[in-house]
């Protein structure tokens, strides 16, 4: 069900929040979290498909937000989605223009759900100082996703200037069963130290930067960056250990698989597979937790990749 409401204000979409509780009974009960989605102008529906996905994990009331400053007046449209079109959430899309779209966070204040917590997300990594964003400071957690960036450097050294615990990256969740496997490895005999690592990828990605500032500052070595041609699905190809044993090496052979290889082992097919904004994004809502991994790899991590790699920095410029 979809209820459109046209020059409408924050207390008529409540009002008509509640009749349609009224109407639906469980329809929009049992909400555990508001999650505000900043301005996807580009990927409206896509990021409300993302939500609806990961309502099935967690319920929440869902408000996209879109403000259209500089226009003459001020109007607020909305549209109220319910039932089928929701998925488990209630989602409510704001259209604000002229001198509403100036404080977006009074429209949002009376639609937050009373006693759970909010998130923030900026599908498209429009904002790189979260906290310090009216709509960020009402969240206890604030999500950005910077995968489809152009600069992946600059991008990630304008997130970690304005990093405020409850920062976090949708670009960090794509690596985490990457990390998740190669970390494994690493928990079992033989323990001898890694002496140099390589991380290869096909587009230069903020992903690929995280993954190689996490093995460059938590191993305490240098990470080459490599490029592949290969047409082989994703961008993030392959992460090679280097000890004295040999090379350890994890590389995707599919969009689903990647091949282990182990000196002295048989080679494992592990499953390896491409993430959606969905997977992610359910993924960042199960602890609503300050990740201190990804703060140290963002501030201290990328940076050591960028001071070695300065051919690639410069290429932004």
């Amino acid at each position: 069900m979809i209820r459109t409401l046209d020059d409408t204000n924050s207390s008529e979409i409540a009002r008509q929040l509640v009749q349609l509780r009224e109407e639906g009974g469980a329809i929009a009960l049992g909400r555990v979290l508001t999650l505000v989605v900043v301005n996807a102008h580009d990927v409206n529906e896509d990021a409300i498909r993302a939500t609806n996905e990961a309502s099935g994990e967690h319920p929440m009331r869902v408000i996209v937000v879109h403000t259209y400053p500089g226009g003459e007046g001020s109007r607020l449209d909305a549209e109220i989605r319910v039932g089928s079109d929701a998925g488990a959430s209630d989602v409510v899309v704001l259209h604000a223009s002229g001198g509403t779209a100036e404080d977006p966070a009074s429209l949002v204040q009376p639609l937050l759900l009373p006693d759970a917590p909010v998130v923030t997300w900026w599908p498209d990594c429009s904002e790189t100082d979260p906290a310090q964003n009216p709509l960020g400071a009402l969240a206890q957690l604030r999500i950005v996703d910077s995968f489809d960036v152009d600069q992946p450097f600059a991008t990630l050294a304008a997130l970690s200037d304005g990093y405020e615990d409850g920062d976090t990256n949708l670009a960090w969740a794509r690596i985490t069963r990457w990390r998740a496997q190669l970390a494994s490895v690493l928990d079992q005999p033989p323990y001898d130290p890694i002496t140099r690592a390589e991380v290869t990828y096909r587009n230069l990605t903020t992903s690929t930067l995280l993954m190689a500032g996490w093995l460059g500052h938590y191993l305490g070595v240098d990470v080459a960056l490599r490029h592949s041609d290969d047409d082989i699905a994703g961008n993030l190809r392959s992460v090679r250990l280097h000890r004295a044993d040999g090379v350890i090496e994890l590389e995707r052979t599919a969009a689903d698989t990647a091949i282990l290889s182990q000196p002295d082992q048989p080679d494992q097919i592990v499953p390896l597979t491409i993430r959606n904004r969905y997977s992610v994004l359910s993924e960042e809502l199960r602890s609503l937790a300050v990740d201190p991994v990804y703060a140290t790899v963002l501030n201290e991590g990328v940076p050591e990749i960028a001071r070695a790699n300065p051919e690639l920095t410069e290429r932004e410029r």
